[in-house]
């Protein structure tokens, strides 16, 4: 947890636990580097989605291995901003604040962020 995220905000919407071995060391990772980018825009942050289990994962269409199902990634939304602004400033806050973030995909409703292995470079995607 952190001082404006919770673990309840990214439970599986089909209702199951959150499975307690890694997912919630990797859900506490991705708050950790979500409330820096709360910091930095100094406005509310909504999750649309976090964790997914497998299951919930396939019936929404998500890939086989998608971040979600690891608790690495999270839909968001920023409080006055388009996900084309978002992406925009959390590329500015990789490159020059040390934001661990190792993909970034821009929706029309959207954005998508993952804290995936980023030492092979930044994995960007635009499903518009």
């Amino acid at each position: 947890m952190t001082k404006n995220f919770h673990t309840s905000e990214f439970k599986c919407k089909c209702g199951c636990n959150i499975p307690e071995v890694d997912v919630l060391d990797n859900l506490e990772e991705l708050m950790n580097q979500l409330q820096r980018i709360r910091d930095y825009f100094g406005v509310p942050i909504t999750i649309n989605s976090g964790y997914r289990c497998v299951r919930h994962n396939k019936s929404v269409g998500g890939v086989k291995w998608s971040q979600h199902t690891f608790g690495k990634a999270a839909d968001i939304v920023v409080a006055g901003m388009s996900p084309d602004e978002v992406a925009v400033e959390i590329e500015y806050m990789i490159r020059f604040c040390g934001l661990d973030i190792g993909g970034l995909g821009r929706y029309n409703t959207f954005t998508h962020i993952d804290i995936r292995n980023h030492e092979s470079g930044l994995i960007e995607w635009d499903r518009r």
